[in-house]
C-alpha cells in the first residue's frame, strides 16, 4: 500500500476546496467538463528570501492521483450538501459523473531535488477541465509545503557546510500529516537522519537519537545515567549532557565512555541543548580530546537554523552535527510557499487551443500563456547559466532572447540544455518511476552545486536568469496588450455595462 495510503486510507479525492467541486459542477452542466485545458503550477517569489526552490512533493502527488475516485461516501456527502434556497447543491447527473470518472490526464514535473525558480512550472496538467479543476488544491497541498520544507533544509544544510544535519522536527510539526511530509521533505532538502521512525519506515530513510532529559532525570546522579543507558544501548551513545552542568556532564560522559571502550563499544558522542552552544561546544570539544575521544562528535540542536548555524560556525563554534527541529519542520520563518496553479489554455473537442493569461496591476502576477516547458542551459564547466520557459507548440529557438528583469539575454548555441519537465502520466497512465527519498536527496545537492554560491547565498542571493523564450514572450504581450484594450473599452461602456475586473480578466488568442 502506497504511504498516503497507510496514513489516510482509499479515497482523497474531497481533500479539496468547495470552489472546485461547484466549478467541476459548473463546468459539467454547461457543457464544458471535456474540454480539454493545460494548467501549470509555480511560485512567483523565492521562500525565506532566497535565490532558489527545491522542487518536492511529486510523489506524494502521484500517489494521491493513482487512487483518485468519488468513493460511494464522497458521493453521499456531496448529494448532501445544500445551497442557499436549501435546495440540494449538486444534481444528480453531475455526482453520477464524478462517481464514473478516471483520471485521464497527461502530467509533467520536474523531478524532486530540482532547483526551481520563479514563474517555472513544477508541474503540468493537460486533460479534461474539469479533472485538472477538481485536482488544483490538492495538488497546492502537497507541492507548496513539501517544496517549503525541502528549500528551508537545503539552506541549512547549505549553512553546516560538510557537518551531518538531523531532523528533529516531529514533536513541533503541524499534525500527524505535516510532520511525516516536513521529514521527507527535509531529507529530501540534504538533511542526513531524521527522529521520526514512523516517516523512517514509510520512507526507508535513516533515523537517528538517544536520550532525553527525562532519561537523566530518572536516575539519582547524571553518572548514574549515563551507566545504566551504555549497558540499556551500547551502540547508541549519544549523552545529553546539559540536564544539571553541561561541563560536568561531558566529563560524566568521558567516564562512561572509557568503560564502553573497555566493553569493546565506542562512544558516539554527546549532545548540547541550551546555553551558549560556541562556549560549550569549544569546552566540550577539548574535555572530549584530552580525555581520548577526538572521534566523538559534539551534537548541538536548540531553536537552530541556517543563520544560527552560520553565525556559531563564524564565532569558532566545535560543533561537529546539527539538530534541528522546530525551525525546520514549520519553515518557522515563512510558514507557505505562496505557489498557484493557473489556467494557461483551453480549446473545446476538435478546436484550435484557446490561450489563457491572469491580469494584475502587480506585475508578479501576470501568468504565462500556453503549453510551457522550462529549457535549462549549462556553460563548459557544467555550471548552470540561466533557464528558458518556452511554448511547447511554438518551439524554443537555439538562441533564443528571454527577458529577465527587464533585460535581454541569450542562452543556447554553446550552452547545451536540457527539458525540466518530465512526463509523469500520459492519458492517466502512469510512465514515470521515482528515484527514492535519498536518491532525491543527491539530486539536491548536486543541484546546488551546479547553481554556485552566489545564487545560494543566504542573504541578497544574485537573481537566477529565468525568461520567455521570444515567441512566448511576444504572445504574452499580444495577449496582455489585448486583455487590457478589452478592459479599458469596458470601463467606457454606456453605464449599467457589465466591466471585468481587470485583476481576473482572462484573454485568448488562437
Amino acid at each position: 500500500m502506497s504511504a498516503l495510503g497507510q496514513l489516510y486510507g482509499d479515497s482523497l479525492a474531497l481533500l479539496t476546496d468547495l470552489y472546485q467541486v461547484t466549478m467541476a459542477s459548473g463546468y459539467h452542466r454547461v457543457g464544458m467538463a471535456e474540454h480539454e485545458a493545460v494548467f501549470h503550477l509555480f511560485y512567483r517569489r523565492p521562500p525565506f528570501r532566497g535565490g532558489y526552490a527545491i522542487a518536492a512533493g511529486l510523489d506524494l502527488a502521484i500517489d494521491l492521483i493513482e487512487r483518485f475516485r468519488f468513493s460511494a461516501g464522497d458521493l453521499e456527502y456531496l448529494g448532501s450538501l445544500k445551497g442557499n434556497d436549501g435546495e440540494p447543491l449538486f444534481d444528480a447527473a453531475f455526482l453520477e459523473h464524478l462517481g464514473e470518472m478516471r483520471f485521464r490526464c497527461d502530467v509533467d514535473a520536474v523531478p524532486e531535488g530540482t532547483a526551481i525558480f520563479p514563474h517555472e512550472p513544477i508541474l503540468r496538467l493537460r486533460g479534461p477541465l474539469i479533472q485538472c479543476q477538481l485536482l488544483e488544491t490538492p495538488l497546492l497541498n502537497l507541492i507548496n509545503f513539501s517544496t517549503l520544507i525541502a528549500t528551508k533544509a537545503s539552506r541549512i544544510c547549505g549553512a553546516a557546510g560538510d557537518d551531518p544535519v538531523l531532523e528533529f522536527g516531529l514533536r513541533r510539526a503541524q499534525g500527524i500529516d505535516g510532520s511525516i511530509s516536513a521529514t521527507r521533505a527535509a531529507m529530501i532538502g540534504g538533511c542526513a537522519a531524521t527522529s521520526n521512525c514512523l516517516a523512517g519506515k514509510l520512507y526507508d530513510l535513516p533515523v537517528k537519537g538517544t536520550h532525553a532529559h527525562a532519561w537523566v532525570m530518572a536516575f539519582d546522579t547524571e553518572l548514574e545515567s549515563f551507566l545504566a543507558y551504555a549497558e540499556a544501548m551500547p551502540n547508541n551513545c549519544v549523552f545529553l549532557v546539559d540536564t544539571y552542568d553541561t561541563v560536568e556532564g561531558v566529563r560524566c560522559a568521558v567516564e562512561v565512555g572509557r568503560k564502553l571502550r573497555a566493553a569493546g563499544h565506542e562512544m558516539a558522542g554527546i549532545r548540547l541543548d541550551s546555553g551558549d552552544l560556541c562556549a560549550l561546544s569549544v569546552e566540550a570539544r577539548r574535555i572530549l580530546d584530552e580525555g581520548g575521544f577526538p572521534g566523538a562528535a559534539v551534537v548541538a540542536s536548540n531553536d537552530l537554523d541556517e543563520h544560527r548555524i552560520t553565525a556559531l560556525k563564524e564565532q569558532g563554534a566545535k560543533i561537529g552535527v546539527w539538530g534541528v527541529g522546530t525551525r525546520l519542520a514549520t519553515a518557522y520563518d515563512q510558514p507557505a510557499l505562496g505557489g498557484v496553479y493557473k489556467l494557461a489554455a483551453i480549446r473545446a473537442p476538435g478546436e484550435a487551443w484557446s490561450y489563457r493569461v491572469k491580469l494584475s496591476e502587480q506585475a508578479i502576477k501576470i501568468s504565462n500563456p500556453g503549453c510551457q516547458q522550462v529549457r535549462r542551459y549549462r556553460d563548459a564547466d557544467g555550471r548552470y547559466v540561466g533557464d528558458l520557459i518556452y511554448e511547447e507548440d511554438l518551439g524554443c529557438s537555439e538562441r533564443g532572447v528571454a527577458l529577465a528583469d527587464g533585460a535581454a539575454m541569450i542562452l543556447g548555441g554553446e550552452h547545451p540544455g536540457e527539458d525540466l519537465l518530465t512526463p509523469i502520466f500520459r492519458g492517466g497512465e502512469r510512465v514515470y518511476t521515482s528515484p527514492s527519498v535519498m536518491e532525491m536527496r543527491d539530486r539536491a545537492r548536486a543541484e546546488l552545486r551546479s547553481l554556485g554560491e552566489a545564487t545560494c547565498r543566504l542573504s541578497e542571493p544574485s537573481p537566477y536568469p529565468v525568461g520567455l523564450e521570444q515567441e512566448l514572450n511576444r504572445l504574452r504581450t499580444k495577449l496582455v496588450a489585448a486583455a487590457r484594450a478589452k478592459a479599458a473599452q469596458a470601463k467606457a461602456a454606456p453605464e449599467g455595462a457589465a466591466a471585468p475586473d481587470k485583476k481576473t480578466t482572462t484573454e485568448t488568442a488562437e
